[in-house]
């Protein structure tokens, strides 16, 4: 056993706790695990428009809920996967206390695909919410220009999707949310 800050021990013959430990406490920039390989979260700006803007649409519900809306870490346990969404919402009640949280505990994941590593938010990312429980998984692909959301998760991906919806058709999420998002300004 081998201890951490704050008196928690890992076991270092525990290569998927080792491997997490790590990148929380990577010195610099933010990164992701996705299927072993670390990511460093670099975004252009592009990207964070696009992210902005459904922040901005989802802000008052998001209130409203009892929610927060934020990037914070997703564990994935079991796998070697360790996720940073663009856009996660969550119960406030589950955001305190810093500790990651599992995509089953999230009531919406937003992901805008990179140029670098759409294919990531396209396929790899689709699978592993759904598989982890994330029960509505949007995507905005920058590359294809159109929107598609995932919802009715299971071990096989999602059993439903609208989409893929080009930009500047709106896009319905159901309850809880219950809004329209509008994808004209992308």
């Amino acid at each position: 056993m081998s201890a951490l800050p704050g008196g928690r021990t890992y076991d270092v013959a525990d290569p998927e706790a080792a491997l997490k430990y790590a990148i929380q406490h990577h010195a610099g920039s933010r990164v992701q695990i996705v299927e072993g390989v670390l990511e460093p979260m670099r975004t252009e700006w592009d990207h964070e428009t696009m992210a902005d803007d459904i922040r901005c649409q989802l802000f008052g519900k998001v209130r409203e809920m009892g929610c927060v809306m934020g990037a914070g870490d997703l564990d994935l346990p079991g796998s070697s996967n360790w996720y940073i969404p663009d856009i996660a919402v969550v119960p406030r009640a589950l955001s305190k206390g810093g500790a990651a949280l599992l995509p089953d505990q999230t009531l919406l994941v937003v992901e805008v695909t990179s140029d670098s590593n759409a294919d990531t938010g396209r396929v790899v990312k689709r699978r592993r919410y759904a598989e982890y429980g994330a029960p509505l998984y949007l995507l905005i692909d920058r590359q294809d220009r159109a929107c598609t959301l995932f919802s009715e998760p299971g071990a096989l991906g999602y059993t439903r999707a609208v989409g893929p919806l080009p930009f500047g058709e709106p896009i319905e999420l159901p309850e809880p949310f219950g809004l329209r998002v509008d994808t004209s300004g992308f």
